[in-house]
């Protein structure tokens, strides 16, 4: 059954017990639910009590290229869970867990320039607790079913408050009218969807 929890509640229980192996917690939601804030905001607080304890490993780290997108008729539907490199994802969980390095290099999406950057952050061999943070980690659907995860958090704020936090997003990036209809009615709110209505139940929700 999930239980709702705030970011402190949520902490408390990822903190609890030893260490010694690594957990990895996925915290999933729709397009605009706050997931990398609330990622953050979890390393913050973990690694404020226990300095180097906690570490991020972003989803979107493994959006395709353009370069490979575009071939392929998808960059429109950029960010929609075809335009992932779900396998390569699922190798770094399995790098993460096998804890035999002194630390590990991971990609991060940079949203200014739409491209993901090849190590741009590092995982320490200290990291007990690994944040993976993305819109279809608890899809149920293949390839995305089979990732594994030893805790689970789902963060879904009403759909009206996504789609303005959306549209906030691409005032930001300075859209045009047409282009921030494209992008927020033809592939975010789609995707927005199809998060709500076919992700599994998570662990924990974590109240906004």
């Amino acid at each position: 059954m999930t239980q709702s929890v705030t970011i402190d509640e949520l902490v408390e229980r990822l903190m609890t017990g030893p260490h010694r192996a690594r957990q990895v917690v996925a915290l999933a939601g729709p397009p605009g639910a706050g997931k990398t804030t609330t990622a953050a905001r979890l390393e913050d607080r973990i690694n404020g009590i226990a300095p180097g304890l906690a570490a991020t490993l972003p989803m979107d780290g493994y959006h395709y290229d353009d370069l490979v997108l575009v071939p392929r008729g998808l960059r429109p539907r950029k960010g929609a869970p075809e335009t992932f490199d779900v396998a390569g994802f699922a190798h770094m969980l399995l790098r993460l867990r096998s804890d035999d390095e002194d630390e590990i290099a991971v990609p991060v999406f940079d949203r200014d320039i739409e491209i993901a950057r090849a190590g741009a952050r590092i995982v320490p061999k200290s990291a007990r607790i690994i944040i993976t943070e993305g819109n279809y980690l608890l899809l149920d659907r293949e390839p995305w079913r089979s990732l594994s995860f030893d805790a689970t958090v789902m963060i879904a704020p009403d759909r009206d408050i996504l789609r303005q936090r959306l549209v906030d997003r691409w005032t930001h990036y300075k859209l045009t009218p047409e282009e921030m209809v494209a992008k927020i009615d033809g592939n975010d709110m789609p995707n927005v969807d199809l998060v709500l209505s076919q992700s599994r139940p998570a662990d924990y929700t974590i109240r906004t």
